[in-house]
């Protein structure tokens, strides 16, 4: 399979201008920034460029000053794909980048607080990719990720980010993806999640107007999963083939998961975010965990105390609920699947919780935190995606005599610019 290389790019033919470029800080993105402002991608604080284009978004063209902190990309896609943007910055530098991403994004609500050593995720832990497919061979799709700015296809062949037993299932996924495109408008992604029953693959994007796939597709996507010995197949949540349940361990309890599932990227961050969460609701009583999904932190906060756990995806909230019965010895568990935008947990109904744990989705929960600043709850734990959204929401905790005691950051998607993290509230 043809590898992409990495930019730095050659120079462009035609009309498109070139200039010589000081490179002076990191815009949010990843992306070097020079006075302008101008980005230029795959560069660093402190370097010399020459980079092609116009207006404020560039193309690098060499690297005239090197930074001391650049490092040779580990990836041969680098630069092509559009996953990673920071495989060229030393580890280090990189990480604190970050940090202080977060640290400014706090500021922007004038919050100031103890920022902990950040949690890192290592390479080869990623556990769940989404590969896109492309019409190639008969007996296989051309399987790989989104260019950089385009929608174009980039074929891989490794992933240095990727758990290696989803790199070495890639060609079977790309033969599982072969029978995909009796439609035109067919373009399958292949969600694909490590478990421990195997590897479990949703697939999305199979055009569904013309009938979906015919019989004779669903039979070939069934014999190649039996031959790859997958765990489940199914398209958008409809199971194409089953040999084993997918299952995950959350504490105790063995969830059985439901199609497409939500679970944190890596296992290692999910323990340690984990750990710290219930870490700091040591001394509970009775605590509520909203946008709980399947359980991730359900299970394990019930070692301590009580939890009334809900979320707006009933699949996930039946499968936390089925699997209260693996784990005897837990505190009472009480699940309910709820639109926490719609029906948020109302003031009034945490008259007995004194610990409130929420995991929202990137839009943050502005409604489920308005209820929580009008509450009598002593403690908050806040698990964001999204610094911008946990920001807003945290400010409105803060206004209401909350203090932000500590945050963890959490470095999960590795050479992104992309940060999450869990802080730390009370009275």
């Amino acid at each position: 399979m043809r590898r992409s290389r990495p930019s730095p790019r050659p120079a462009p033919a035609g009309p498109e201008p070139i200039a010589e470029l000081a490179i002076e800080a990191m815009g949010g993105e990843g992306d070097g920034l020079a006075p302008g402002p101008v980005f230029v991608p795959f560069t660093l604080p402190g370097e010399r460029v020459r980079a092609a284009g116009r207006g404020e978004r560039r193309e690098l063209v060499e690297v005239l000053e090197p930074s001391p902190e650049r490092v040779a990309p580990p990836c041969p896609h680098f630069g092509a794909c559009g996953g990673c943007a920071l495989q060229h910055w030393e580890h280090g530098a990189y990480l604190a980048w970050k940090v202080e991403r977060l640290r400014a994004t706090l500021a922007r609500q004038h919050i100031e607080t103890e920022l902990l050593a950040p949690f890192a995720a290592a390479p080869a832990t990623r556990r769940r990719l989404a590969l896109h497919a492309r019409a190639g061979r008969r007996d296989a799709a051309r399987l790989g990720y989104k260019a950089r700015k385009s929608w174009s296809l980039v074929e891989v062949d490794t992933c240095v980010i990727a758990d290696p037993r989803l790199v070495a299932a890639l060609p079977a996924l790309a033969r599982l993806a072969a029978p995909l495109f009796e439609h035109p408008k067919s373009a399958p992604t292949l969600h694909v999640t490590l478990t421990g029953a195997g590897l479990d693959i949703d697939i999305s994007g199979v055009e569904r107007k013309s009938g979906g796939l015919s019989a004779d597709s669903r039979l070939r996507v069934a014999e190649v999963a039996a031959q790859s010995d997958f765990a489940r197949v199914t398209l958008d949540g409809e199971v194409a083939y089953l040999a084993r349940q997918p299952t995950v361990a959350f504490g105790p309890a063995v969830v059985a998961l439901p199609a497409g599932a939500f679970l944190q990227a890596t296992p290692q961050a999910e323990a340690a975010m984990v750990a710290f969460v219930t870490a700091q609701a040591a001394g509970a009583h009775r605590i509520a965990d909203l946008y709980c999904g399947a359980g991730t932190f359900t299970f394990p906060l019930a070692a301590l105390a009580p939890v009334y756990a809900a979320d707006g995806a009933a699949p996930a909230v039946a499968a936390l609920k089925a699997a209260i019965a693996t784990a005897p010895g837990l505190k009472a568990i009480t699940p309910e699947a709820r639109d926490l935008v719609r029906r948020p947990m109302l003031a009034e109904e945490m008259k007995k919780t004194d610990l409130v744990v929420f995991d929202p989705p990137r839009a943050g929960a502005a409604e489920q935190a308005a209820e929580i600043a009008r509450s009598g709850v002593a403690r908050v734990i806040g698990v964001s995606c999204n610094p911008a959204t946990f920001a807003r929401d945290a400010r409105t905790l803060i206004d209401a005599g909350f203090r932000l005691e500590r945050i963890l950051p959490v470095d999960q998607f590795l050479w992104s610019a992309h940060m999450e993290l869990i802080g730390v509230f009370a009275r």
